[in-house]
């Protein structure tokens, strides 16, 4: 093929171009938007030309209008999109937070004098009440020693009584003149004395029953003992601060506690949720079914400054368990149920340069209308202006179009969201 031949061929295929550009614009359209509006004086000097013009097609965009990414919806194929409604009604306000469970009350077993274990009458990991006996010390020396201040508060009283009946003699003796003052002041000496002497061993005899208390390890709250560091037969050493020291840990599991932190921003409403006494916790412990359902028992009084939260701790009862210590926890704190409110599907609102928007769908056509939306909950945006409740709205596929696109419902989602 010549040079010249090639260039006639290009021409007509050019001149081909643009008698479609001109007499066929809503082809055009579809690949280039906009194309109708800039061929418009072109095509009213041309023979034959239709007189079409973007405002005049189904579905064209206003100028300006949230969402908009081009000058017209001329031309273009429906788009598929899946569509919700706009719910309104009750809805709970809630904060969602990850806690750790602790107990209320945590005590190590540890031993105030040094002897060798006798024996343990708790099986480890075993549920113990406040009262039960848990271990037993050799105890064999602090008994003789009691037994011996026994026999010694015997004798003084003995020799109290001696004295007693020597002190009466003596004051007899003096009083019929045949004693004399000195030798009954002295009888009075010797039952004073022995008084002192009974009072010192009585002294020693409570101080070495308090001592044999401690050859016995009693349990001071009810609560889960863990696993005994020691077994019958060890010496244990009192001072010992080392964990060998410690020879088993009791921690109360009922009630028990959860502490979240939540944002400081939330201070407010839970302090007010906290005096209407509805500061309902669900604490669900991470890869578990059950929950446990309790309330907020202990604010904390300062708010971390270096992350803008405050601590919180809830008690639950937790009688069959569900909540065991040290467990992380997905938590959920009821504050209050507002009675009148808008929600959409998150999926549902959209960024713009205006700000947030969601699409209506009127008339198989998608319509944009700006929308302001304040706290997000389950899955779904609150809507504080905009709607009304009933709006048909797109859910999913919004991203394709533009305001005035016709639109294709794959999907209606009738689900009632929000619900308590």
């Amino acid at each position: 093929m010549s040079i010249r031949t090639k260039g006639l061929t290009l021409i007509a295929l050019a001149a081909a171009g643009v008698i479609a550009c001109v007499y066929w614009p809503s082809r055009v359209e579809e690949a280039f938007p906009g194309w109708i509006e800039k061929t418009a004086s072109l095509r009213a000097v041309l023979p034959g030309a239709p007189a079409v013009t973007a405002k005049s097609q189904a579905g064209a965009a206003p100028t300006g209008a949230p969402g908009q990414r081009s000058n017209a919806a001329v031309g273009r194929p429906p788009v598929p999109i899946n569509i919700d409604t706009v719910q309104r009604g009750p809805m709970p306000v809630r904060i969602d937070a990850v806690g750790t469970v602790q107990p209320v009350a945590s005590v190590a077993l540890k031993t105030r004098i040094d002897a060798q274990i006798e024996k343990i009458f708790a099986a480890d990991g075993a549920q113990v009440k406040a009262g039960d006996v848990l271990v037993k010390l050799d105890s064999r020396q602090i008994e003789a020693q009691i037994k011996q201040t026994e026999a010694n508060i015997a004798k003084d009283q003995a020799t109290l009584e001696q004295a007693n009946r020597d002190a009466a003699r003596s004051n007899d003796l003096f009083g019929r003149g045949a004693g004399t003052q000195t030798r009954a002041d002295d009888a009075l000496t010797q039952v004073a004395a022995a008084k002192a002497v009974l009072a010192a061993d009585q002294a020693l005899l409570d101080n070495q029953k308090v001592q044999l208390s401690w050859y016995t390890l009693i349990a001071p709250i009810t609560g889960r003992v863990g696993t005994f560091n020691a077994k019958a037969g060890n010496i244990v050493r009192s001072g010992d601060n080392t964990a060998t020291g410690i020879i088993g840990t009791i921690v109360q599991t009922s009630p028990i506690y959860v502490a979240f932190s939540i944002p400081q921003t939330a201070l407010a409403d839970v302090r007010d949720a906290i005096a209407a006494g509805r500061s309902e916790v669900r604490a669900t412990p991470q890869g578990a079914k059950r929950s446990a359902v309790g309330k907020i028992a202990v604010l904390d009084n300062t708010i971390d400054a270096a992350t803008g939260t405050i601590m919180i701790r809830a008690i639950f009862e937790n009688a069959d368990d569900v909540l065991w210590p040290g467990q992380l926890c997905n938590v959920r704190v009821t504050l209050r149920v507002d009675p009148d409110v808008i929600s959409i599907p998150r999926s549902a609102t959209q960024s713009g340069q205006q700000g947030n928007f969601v699409y209506l769908v009127e008339n198989g056509v998608a319509r944009s209308r700006k929308v302001s939306v304040g706290r997000f909950q389950d899955g779904r945006d609150i809507v504080l202006e905009g709607l009304n409740g009933g709006e048909t709205i797109v859910s999913d596929g919004a991203l394709l179009l533009i305001d005035g696109s016709r639109v294709d419902i794959r999907k209606e989602t009738t689900e009632k969201k929000g619900a308590i």
